[in-house]
């Protein structure tokens, strides 16, 4: 059967560009739909003031789609991960090192409308990607020949493969039928920028309490001033109240609760706030369909593991699809093989650690120290641990 589009991608977030890039780049025909185009400049409204650690295998991915070369001079390295327990005194803190198992950063870091920015010009690059903003899907039909897409202008595109990069309450996914179990964790994350006259160092920091993490992950400095990028991760309810603070207050409890890490911050950006869940699909795969990305998989956002494991599956995809006739059966059997058991293990062990974040109970909190230890002080566990952590 002859398609219109060999890749239907529906949603044009982070993973959904990442996704034609990479696809639009081995050479396959690619059409981009989202019932919003993306938002790409920092004071613009809608702007995603969150920031997104890219690290070694997403960075591999966007090199191979001919995105990195744009990006790389964007970043901040991320050369440490210091995890900081802060609930006992004196607080407890460990540093996990990129040079005990690369020659490379573990990461680097970007806001995420410069990612949506950076991955929208090598878009307009590719002749075989087609972007069409402003629609959005409202009807699949799949049948053993290929799937037949209706968007929300009328029109109808036939494709070999449908990518649902459609969010976290995924259409696709609902049009599918395909179910999703959710764990709701009862907080919110709130995210920002802070200034700080201590440099970072290219160490992210996340210091640990109770209600969940803080955050400190580094930004390229600006016009001379040292910059870092917060997710402030605690109970919905207190969230709710800090939201509605003025600044000098917010940044009096943002400040005690940053222990001092980088000395006085000052905020320098709008405050937006994002429900904390985990939600994992049933099932990755229906007749032409593969899910992909949060349709597929939500979890806290610890470790940089979110955008990571969703550019895992987009790499997964380009390699079947070089391997497979592009959205069959055999294609989407082995995608729902290799990722699914990866995308499960990942959302236990972020599950694990932000409910062991959130508690205030003394007795856990002190087994979360005694943990912190040892899987830093035994060098093989710590090495295995940042190999998994990254995904390699």
């Amino acid at each position: 059967m002859q398609h219109d589009t060999d890749i239907l991608i529906s949603g044009a977030g982070l993973a959904g560009l990442a996704a034609a890039c990479a696809l639009g780049a081995e050479g396959h025909r690619v059409t981009l739909v989202d019932p919003a185009p993306p938002v790409t400049g920092e004071d613009a409204p809608g702007s995603d003031l969150r920031t997104t650690a890219l690290l070694q295998p997403a960075r591999d991915l966007l090199d191979r789609a001919g995105a990195w070369d744009s990006l790389a001079p964007l970043a901040a390295p991320l050369s440490v991960m210091r995890v900081v327990d802060a609930a006992r005194m004196p607080p407890v803190a460990r540093d996990f090192v990129s040079d005990d198992i690369s020659d490379a950063p573990f990461g680097w870091n970007f806001p995420n409308w410069l990612l949506r920015r950076e991955l929208l010009a090598r878009l307009a690059a590719l002749p075989s990607v087609t972007p069409r903003f402003d629609t959005a899907v409202t009807a699949l039909f799949a049948r053993s020949s290929g799937a037949r897409v209706t968007l929300s202008d009328g029109s109808r595109i036939t494709a070999a493969l449908v990518i649902a990069c459609d969010g976290r309450d995924s259409p696709l996914r609902t049009l599918a039928g395909i179910g999703a179990r959710t764990v709701d964790y009862g907080q919110t994350a709130i995210v920002f920028a802070v200034d700080h006259a201590t440099p970072h160092d290219n160490v992210s920091t996340e210091v640990h309490r109770s209600g969940g993490p803080f955050t400190l992950v580094p930004l390229p400095d600006r016009d001379g001033t040292h910059r870092s990028a917060v997710v402030w991760m605690d109970a919905t309810e207190e969230q709710t109240r800090r939201m509605a603070l003025d600044d000098a207050i917010f940044s009096a409890e943002a400040n005690d609760r940053a222990a001092d890490i980088l000395g006085p911050l000052t905020l320098s950006s709008r405050r937006a706030a994002w429900p904390i869940i985990s939600r994992l699909a049933d099932r990755l795969t229906a007749p032409r369909l593969a899910l992909a990305a949060e349709a597929a998989h939500v979890m806290p956002p610890i470790g940089a593991q979110g955008l990571n494991t969703s550019l895992k599956d987009i790499a997964t995809l380009r390699d079947l699809a070089a391997s497979h006739p592009v959205g069959t059966p055999q294609m989407l059997t082995a995608y729902q093989r290799r990722r699914w058991p990866d995308m499960a293990a990942r959302m236990a062990g972020i599950d694990l650690l932000n409910r062991t974040s959130i508690t205030d109970q003394q007795a856990v909190q002190h087994l979360r120290g005694l943990g912190l230890r040892a899987l830093h002080d035994l060098a093989p566990i710590r090495r295995n641990l940042m190999r998994l952590g990254l995904g390699t």
